[in-house]
């Protein structure tokens, strides 16, 4: 499948934004809602594996730079082999929203770092691509 961009082609952290507010529509910039969610399946098994991170206010700029990279509208390279894993990224950051399967070949660089990340997240430990943190 071709990855989809419901919204248009400008950062995801751009723009008027979806912000989480005092329900009077207040909401102020720096609290847009950011969330990424990884669905792994396929591979020998065929498991489904799934990876969601909604990060806290002071996180969100970081994922909003890791969604930002990502090539969301490029064509995903066709899928050759058995048991291969496929992967589904789905983002937000405000009112952009972003969706895209991958084959597990087309999964590096950007996509990589952002899959990482997001499992990482998700299972409180540090993505195997980060730096080692500052002593």
């Amino acid at each position: 499948m071709r990855p989809q961009s419901e919204e248009p082609a400008e950062p995801v952290g751009g723009g008027d934004a979806e912000t989480e507010g005092d329900g009077e529509g207040g909401g102020e910039t720096g609290r847009e809602r950011v969330a990424v969610t990884v669905v792994r399946t396929g591979g020998f098994a065929g498991l489904t594996r799934e990876w969601a991170v909604a990060p806290e206010p002071e996180e969100r700029s970081t994922w909003i730079v890791l969604i930002d990279r990502c090539p969301w509208d490029d064509a995903p390279v066709p899928a050759s082999g058995a048991d291969r894993f496929t992967w589904s990224v789905s983002a937000r950051a405000g009112a952009h929203r972003h969706q895209a399967d991958l084959p597990e070949q087309q999964v590096r660089g950007p996509w990589r770092e952002l899959i990482d990340a997001v499992r990482a997240a998700a299972s409180g430990t540090r993505p195997e691509s980060a730096p080692p943190p500052e002593k």
